[in-house]
């Protein structure tokens, strides 16, 4: 994406350009990356809480000798059926596991179902990062799948005279 850039003026208190531009240099980039990429941030937040097709990966910390728990987070995740694309299961110690779901959905109803997840008695930690899909025309060309080989005739076998 070749974009022209367009340059604007940004004013702000010394202080905080004073802590920006550490936080630019600690990064290594530039203060127009920084606020660009800032910028970015916030517009895709706007559209996550519109509602719109996300990606999301869920986390949670809890203790499984809660009664009931796993139970529990076993269902709501087979409730999600297709949402849920993937997960992972990990046992930290004797008392506590983490739990990594990867879903893709609309950011409102997983930000919904997280929610009642990490509002479980037992969860100790819990959150959710929503990435908004890109909607365009190459995006939803795009695939994975392998290409189908074309089928071919298979030649005779020409014996040489």
């Amino acid at each position: 994406m070749n974009e022209p850039l367009v340059r604007f003026g940004v004013a702000m208190e010394p202080a905080l350009l004073m802590e920006f531009d550490r936080v630019v240099e600690a990064r290594g980039g530039t203060r127009s990356e920084a606020l660009r990429d800032m910028a970015r941030a916030a517009v895709a937040r706007s559209k996550i809480e519109r509602g719109v097709e996300a990606m999301g990966v869920m986390t949670l910390v809890y203790d499984h000798h809660v009664r009931d728990l796993t139970e529990k987070l076993t269902e709501l995740q087979h409730d999600l059926g297709d949402k849920v694309r993937s997960s992972l299961h990990i046992h930290l110690d004797h008392d506590r596991c983490l739990e990594v779901v990867v879903m893709r959905g609309r950011s409102d109803q997983l930000q919904r179902i997280a929610d009642r997840i990490h509002a479980l008695r037992g969860v100790q930690h819990g959150g959710i990062e929503l990435i908004a899909e890109a909607h365009t025309d190459n995006a939803k060309k795009h695939s994975h799948a392998r290409p189908v080989a074309k089928k071919t005739k298979p030649r005779s076998k020409v014996q040489p005279r």
